[in-house]
């Protein structure tokens, strides 16, 4: 059968998108993020600023997107409003300047809220495929992200066809989207590797407006893997780990985990996978970073479900030269099922994140420098916080060379509230919050937690400050803050 639409270059592509139009890109991070049409989207916007035309898009992913593409649309001045997560500086600096509307959401729930109209319609989706058939089936490569959602909600559709993955990205696919309420069903998903959907996402063909041909890689994360405080922060989560399985708190078989992005996530696989008392476990999360492949591959891990392969161009040509191993011990999803409350709730996942901010009762800041500044974004530590079995929550005990505590008397913005945040741990020590009244928990996290140069101030703040159940001193909760603006030191 013939191939019913145009196959265009990625500039000829880009002047099918209309100023103002709601844009949805495929992927979850770099991978399987469209890596041709940001670029002309880019170009394109320049060519028509110069001409003093208007021209900007509103734009959707899944998570982030390669930093460089969304610097390129953000030093082309081509986006207005964006959601639901970045990791772009250039982008960063103008939704902080307030040249860019950002959307902060809980991963989980883009996908139904687009399902469910409360962000309009979808103009053009801008989809990365491995393959795709003139009756309208469409193979997505090494992310999955929102794809599926955007390819059935978006009025026109613009392929990205990527010869660089291998066509067999599609044997670890699994696309299934929950229905709308009132009549949504249960996902039956009762192990990490089941598999409840199909390879592929079939839409009207009419949609696709053009194909673009690309072979172009995803672009890889680049990690500090020889961190000593990512190692003892590592350390620290083995020990607690430990310990639960000792006091039966965890079964001899393990959990499911989920493991954020990042340094401290890295490091806390490496330490998983060398302990030889950690037994063999599965991973249901939404990324698998660069340790996961290795850990795969020495048995470490038996199986690993999410919605994206974030690992370097290296780790992914050995999946794709090996798939007949890793196809049946990789599942990737859609966001909104590898993010699923009800899901990780009955896995019983043990969940990994990083956070920027706590405070000593127990709240966390995941998103906002000082409560002013967005970081990156929440994220999809919400969905796996609010939901998992346990809730662990990672940082340095302080940064730029001390002069920032991790741990301070008030969060300046709050992302993951105390009755969710179970466990704190620093390079300094663990903070078990479970069955812990308030008082009790901001000792345990200043006893544990925080670093020597903060601890003796952050008992006296405790000590005095008035209260009842809680106790703080609103004349002073933000003093550390406070120093910092004015001092570039929380110490002043």
């Amino acid at each position: 059968m013939k191939e019913p639409w145009p196959r265009l270059s990625a500039d000829e592509a880009a002047e099918l998108i209309e100023h103002n139009a709601m844009v949805a890109f495929s992927g979850f991070t770099p991978a399987g993020s469209p890596k041709a049409l940001p670029a002309a989207i880019a170009r394109r916007a320049r060519e028509l600023h110069q001409a003093q035309t208007p021209f900007q898009i509103r734009l959707l992913t899944g998570a982030s997107i390669s930093a460089a593409a969304d610097d390129a649309l953000s030093d082309a001045d081509a986006v207005s409003w964006r959601a639901p997560y970045q990791t772009s500086s250039g982008l960063r600096q103008k939704i902080n300047e307030g040249q860019v509307r950002f959307v902060d959401l809980h991963l989980s729930e883009v996908a139904q809220m687009v399902n469910y109209g409360f962000f309009g319609d979808i103009d053009v989706a801008v989809i990365e495929a491995s393959a795709i058939a003139p009756d309208g089936r469409v193979w997505l490569t090494s992310g999955i992200g929102n794809a599926p959602t955007w390819l059935l909600r978006a009025r026109k559709v613009i392929i990205e066809l990527n010869h660089y993955h291998s066509p067999r990205v599609a044997e670890l696919a699994d696309i299934v989207i929950p229905g709308a309420p009132p009549r949504r069903n249960s996902v039956a998903i009762f192990h990490a590797l089941d598999r409840v959907g199909t390879r592929y996402v079939h839409i009207d063909p009419a949609k696709i407006v053009a194909v673009v041909d690309t072979e172009l890689p995803d672009a890889g994360n680049v990690l500090n893997k020889t961190n000593p405080i990512c190692q003892d922060i590592a350390d620290n989560v083995v020990t607690f780990l430990l310990e639960e399985m000792a006091r039966g708190r965890i079964p001899p078989e393990f959990l499911p985990l989920q493991s954020g992005v990042g340094n401290i996530n890295n490091a806390v696989m490496a330490r998983l996978g060398e302990n030889p008392d950690i037994p063999s476990f599965m991973m249901y999360s939404e990324v698998l970073q660069e340790s996961v492949v290795h850990l795969l591959e020495t048995g470490k891990i038996t199986g690993a479900s999410a919605s994206s392969l974030t690992v370097s161009a290296d780790s992914l040509q050995k999946i794709y030269d090996n798939m007949d191993f890793f196809a049946s011990r990789i599942v990737l999803r859609p966001q909104e099922i590898s993010n699923n409350p009800e899901i990780i709730r009955r896995l019983g996942v043990i969940a990994l994140n990083v956070g920027l901010e706590f405070d000593i009762y127990g709240h966390a800041n995941s998103t906002h420098v000082a409560g002013v500044n967005l970081m990156n974004g929440i994220g999809g530590s919400g969905d796996f916080e609010r939901n998992a079995y346990l809730s662990i929550f990672m940082a340095p005990s302080i940064a730029k060379d001390g002069k920032i505590s991790t741990i301070v008397p008030m969060c300046s913005h709050v992302d993951h509230s105390e009755h969710s945040v179970k466990v704190i741990v620093t390079e300094q020590g663990i903070a078990d919050l479970r069955g812990l009244s308030p008082l009790q928990r901001a000792r345990t996290i200043i006893d544990n937690c925080a670093h020597p140069l903060y601890r003796d101030y952050l008992h006296r703040y405790l000590d005095n400050a008035p209260g009842g159940h809680i106790h703080h001193d609103l004349s002073h909760a933000f003093d550390l803050h406070h120093n910092l603006l004015e001092h570039g030191s929380m110490l002043g």
